[in-house]
């Protein structure tokens, strides 16, 4: 039997993990599909000042995070290719 929080803290970690190579068109339609029910494009653009996410290691674990919110099975994969997104839409942190 599997503790509740067990799949959280693997997610976590994983996504502290050096990303593999990521496609960020395929973590497009994943984010439209499974993240934009509940949130629009706006939110990932505030003031880099009052955002929690500063860097690209940040934002893969905001991903994993917020991911455990959707009851979706991610893969790695799918976070990386999520986080690839956001980051060349948003963030602009780079390789």
């Amino acid at each position: 039997m599997k503790r509740p929080g067990a799949v959280a803290t693997t997610l976590l970690l994983a996504a502290a993990l050096p990303a593999a190579a990521q496609d960020a068109n395929r973590g497009r339609q994943l984010y439209e599909t499974m993240c934009g029910g509940c949130h629009y494009e706006r939110i990932h653009q505030r003031d880099r000042n009052r955002s929690r996410v500063k860097s690209f290691t940040e934002l893969r674990l905001e991903v994993a995070r917020w991911a455990q919110q959707v009851k979706h099975p991610f893969t790695l994969e799918d976070l990386d290719d999520i986080a690839a997104y956001l980051d060349r839409a948003h963030y602009k942190f780079g390789p």
